[in-house]
């Protein structure tokens, strides 16, 4: 029916609202002085680097005080629950995959589906939410 029609509708546009907030937010957190320092002297270095890389894991180490913030601000990284990536959201799955393919590009070699392979093993979601990460990424144009 039509009414059933406008409520679907109304419930996209507070759907699309809330991404549309996002974008907008989007890791703002790294503009202030718990993270902009470490991001303006490790983002250069961490362009040559292959995600996951021992090196890689090294910088992180050393950006630790900016991530921790980092995580501990932004929904949509799986640190920022307490149970990981089972407390997120559709949304923040969204905005995590949108950040998942734009670190691909500034990472040689970076791909997403080497991003969604990676990042299985490392917050230990299932085999369906793989698939469903895959999709995704496939609609939205990423491959």
């Amino acid at each position: 029916t039509l009414a059933h029609i406008k409520n679907v509708q109304s419930n996209l546009d507070t759907a699309i609202c809330n991404l549309n907030k996002r974008s907008l937010g989007h890791d703002l957190s790294k503009l202030g002085n718990k993270e902009k320092p470490y991001f303006d002297k490790f983002t250069p270095r961490l362009k040559t680097m292959t995600y996951n890389s021992d090196e890689y894991k090294a910088t992180m180490i050393e950006m630790r005080p900016a991530i921790d913030h980092h995580y501990k601000n932004n929904s949509h990284h799986p640190e920022f629950y307490q149970d990981g990536i089972k407390g997120m959201s559709l949304l923040d799955l969204v905005e995590m995959i949108c950040d998942w393919e734009a670190a691909g590009k500034r990472n040689p070699g970076g791909n997403i589906l080497k991003s969604i392979e990676i990042n299985q093993k490392r917050f230990g979601y299932s085999d369906e939410l793989k698939g469903i990460l895959i999709n995704t990424a496939k609609e939205l144009g990423y491959f």
